[in-house]
């Protein structure tokens, strides 16, 4: 399939890290790829890692592109979308990554027909390990939809939802890298605190918790099968799940991601 200019309105990490799975997966050129963004020094940077084209004018960048994809912050969402008004036409494709923001306000926004595909991915996307999940909004066809499963499949595993379920998306695999890279620092200090040396403590929590994700992405055994295999009883590791158990570290994830799904709704409300 062939994908066309592809235009990102926004070229901060979220933005950078798609644009540069594209790339490495070999989905699209270069010069196919045209960024925009209101930060000179970002525009360098990315002209000069990925080679792509940049420059500060959205209208611009959205101008020959088959494929436009709105990498702003959910606060940026609706004067960048006005100022798109009447330069995006029907037969282009609208993918928003911006958390919280509906389809339906994009559309409405707009002020046409053209096609929207909202996406939650995460960073893992930069090494073509996101988890991208996607919904429709209600102008996206057939085609649309296959177009944009092309671009997420480049990146990660794709799946697809109801929009009334991105905000627990949201919370579990768009924020979902920051508690892991929490637990990892986490695990350091309890380990330096052991009496491990920094560095080495930082370098083996940063092994343990890969090759654990690893295990857990080529296993087809769930997690909880996964957990009882390495858990003796009476071992070590027992000890350890007995005080997380206390501590009731399953509810207080229960209410981390309550919070983050909670916050996302509030942004689609303003």
């Amino acid at each position: 399939m062939t994908l066309g200019r592809i235009a990102f309105i926004g070229g901060g990490n979220m933005g950078g890290a798609l644009a540069s799975g594209l790339l490495e997966a070999g989905t699209v050129k270069p010069s196919q790829i045209f960024v925009s963004d209101v930060d000179q020094n970002r525009r360098r940077s990315l002209e000069k890692l990925l080679g792509v084209r940049t420059g500060p004018d959205n209208a611009v960048a959205c101008a020959k592109s088959r494929i436009v994809v709105l990498c702003v912050k959910p606060q940026q969402m609706e004067p960048v979308l006005t100022g798109l008004r009447g330069r995006i036409e029907p037969r282009q494709l609208v993918v928003s990554i911006a958390a919280g923001i509906r389809t339906s306000f994009i559309e409405k926004t707009l002020g046409n027909r053209a096609p929207v595909i909202r996406v939650m991915p995460n960073t893992p996307a930069l090494f073509r390990a996101g988890a991208m999940v996607y919904c429709l909004g209600r102008h996206a066809k057939k085609a649309d939809e296959t177009l944009a499963r092309t671009i997420l499949s480049s990146v990660g595993r794709v799946w697809k939802t109801k929009e009334d379920l991105m905000d627990a998306v949201t919370a579990l695999s768009g924020s979902g890298p920051a508690y892991v890279f929490y637990l990892a620092e986490c695990l350091s200090q309890a380990a330096q605190k052991l009496g491990l040396p920094q560095v080495f403590a930082e370098e083996l929590s940063r092994q343990t918790v890969f090759g654990a994700g690893l295990m857990l992405g080529k296993s087809a055994e769930p997690a909880v099968l996964l957990r009882h295999r390495v858990t003796s009883p009476g071992g070590t590791t027992e000890a350890a799940l007995q005080v997380l158990a206390r501590e009731h570290l399953s509810q207080i994830f229960t209410r981390a991601l309550s919070a983050a799904s909670r916050r996302s709704r509030k942004l689609s409300k303003a």
